[in-house]
């Protein structure tokens, strides 16, 4: 038996609540939480004005953490990546993360309507006005037609978690 950590991350749709649910999951479990949207706010303040620019910087990002995160892992301790896994390329860079040491994975694929999702994106707009230019319906719309569910063929532990308007 392995004393490494899980690494568990997220597939949802913009607005479906996985940042609400890792902070949440990793709380209950004492776990670190890595946040794209944090860590490319701090090191990239300002330089994020539209959906290219995120592709560009998230690309810059993940080859430094890659390495950070699979070594947080092997000492035994639980990983929440706050990033999203909604296609496959993006679920292959955790699989990259976690196959080659037989790390232990949870992928939770937090599933809402768009309805729901939109709604969310309201109220963060109001919650977090910094983000208001980017959470628009208009970019959710752009995002959600490269969304990918996760298939049964990419071998993922999958918990699927359901969002409804509350």
């Amino acid at each position: 038996m392995s004393s490494y950590g899980t690494l568990i991350f997220f597939c949802g749709k913009m607005g479906a609540g996985k940042s609400t649910l890792s902070a949440s999951i990793a709380r209950e479990r004492g776990a670190v939480l890595l946040s794209e949207d944090d860590w490319l706010a701090t090191l990239f303040p300002g330089e994020i004005n539209d959906f290219n620019d995120y592709i560009s910087y998230s690309s810059r990002l993940k080859p430094l953490l890659r390495k950070h995160v699979e070594q947080i892992l092997l000492a035994g301790t639980t990983v929440v990546l706050d990033f999203p896994g909604n296609t496959r390329k993006q679920r292959a860079w955790f699989k990259d993360i976690y196959s080659q040491q037989g790390i232990p994975h949870e992928l939770y694929y937090v599933m809402a309507d768009d309805e729901v999702c939109l709604s969310q994106l309201k109220q963060r707009q109001r919650e977090q006005p910094e983000r208001a230019t980017f959470d628009t319906e208009e970019v959710f719309r752009m995002v959600t037609g490269y969304f990918e569910p996760p298939e049964e063929s990419e071998g993922f532990n999958v918990e699927v978690v359901e969002r409804a308007f509350t």
